[in-house]
């Protein structure tokens, strides 16, 4: 069993270190994925999605899709009615489901954590579940993210409560006495409490969602 508690495919993504290491895993794993997932009860689309729609508009677009995977979202998000959708993740097998699904105006070969090839505001908003959790994207991928964002716009995230408590919450300004690195240019409209993302897999820690809103 991996370090992380879970066997297979998600225990080996949880123990990778390296971006390139995850992204092949994903490769791998691509067509499974959706299978798996399901049968493991993965809440965090649908949690992600009913906060999304309680903050942002029906009719509100462009909206990003940041670690779309196969695109378990994607259809979900048009028949709220955002459009168009974009998606981007690092893992070129599992863009390839997604892009068979047809959910997607563009889709985009990038890893969270970097420089993002978008304009300053240019997204209504963004909704990124199951991605910043072991393993894969920390704080580091939240700048470019809020950079994209338009003011007024919305960022949605579901976020791993021991990265939440590791210093996640405090670069959002949840904890007032640190001020190094807390980002001012969003506010936290919502918080959910924590909750089990897989109930059908054993092991898995809590994580919650938040909603900030760019100012």
């Amino acid at each position: 069993m991996a370090s992380g508690g879970h066997d297979g495919h998600l225990g080996a993504v949880y123990d990778a270190r390296a971006p390139e290491d995850v992204a092949a895993i994903y490769d791998a794993w691509a067509s499974t994925y959706d299978a798996e997932m399901a049968k493991a009860g993965y809440r965090h689309p649908a949690v992600g999605l009913a906060l999304l729609a309680r903050h942002l508009p029906r009719g509100a677009g462009p909206v990003l899709d940041a670690g779309c995977g196969t695109g378990l979202l994607g259809d979900w998000l048009g028949i709220l009615g955002f459009a168009p959708v974009e998606g981007l993740d690092l893992s070129p097998g599992m863009l390839e489901v997604a892009r068979r699904k047809g959910s997607y105006v563009r889709l985009h070969n990038l890893a969270l954590g970097r420089e993002l090839p978008f304009e300053t505001g240019y997204f209504a908003g963004v909704i990124s579940t199951g991605v910043f959790t072991t393993g894969h994207v920390g704080v580091e991928g939240l700048p470019e993210l809020i950079r994209i964002t338009r003011p007024g716009g919305v960022i949605v995230l579901t976020v791993k409560t021991t990265l939440w408590e590791a210093g996640f919450g405090a670069a959002l300004g949840v904890q007032p006495s640190v001020q190094k690195g807390v980002h001012t240019d969003v506010k936290i409209v919502e918080q959910t409490d924590p909750y089990i993302s897989m109930p059908g897999e054993p092991g898995t820690v809590p994580s919650l969602a938040v909603v900030l809103r760019r100012v």
